[in-house]
């Protein structure tokens, strides 16, 4: 099993943080699918003559690469498991914590509930 971990957003919790925090997981089972997702995605890349190291920004990209992007991954089995945190409820035992802190607690909290879940 393989688990990938992406964010979005910044774990501060001050006032020039953002507003929202994601976790997101990507779950294979099966490492030779994610190395053949992976294929896919470069494969897809150097057909949208991107440059090989460069990320696919999903909030960035036109409608046509999101849709492309999206087409080269759905043959491939894996799951996705994500947390969204509006940090205006956050509890106040993380208000003014360092951002390790409160970054660790919601990559646990995602994994703790992603087993066993299909």
């Amino acid at each position: 099993m393989l688990v990938f971990i992406d964010d979005s957003g910044d774990p501060g919790l001050g006032a020039q943080s953002s507003p929202v925090f994601v976790i997101a997981l990507v779950i294979f089972e099966d490492n030779l699918l994610a190395e053949e997702t992976s294929l896919s995605i470069k494969k897809l890349r150097r057909e949208l003559k991107f440059p090989d190291k460069m990320e696919f920004k999903f909030h960035k990209s036109r409608l046509a690469v999101k849709i492309r992007f999206l087409e080269a991954v759905a043959k491939y089995k894996f799951r996705v498991r994500a947390i969204v945190v509006g940090k205006g409820r956050v509890r106040t035992k993380f208000k003014g914590g360092d951002k390790v802190t409160f970054f660790n607690h919601i990559v646990l909290t995602v994994l703790r509930n992603t087993q066993g879940n299909s």
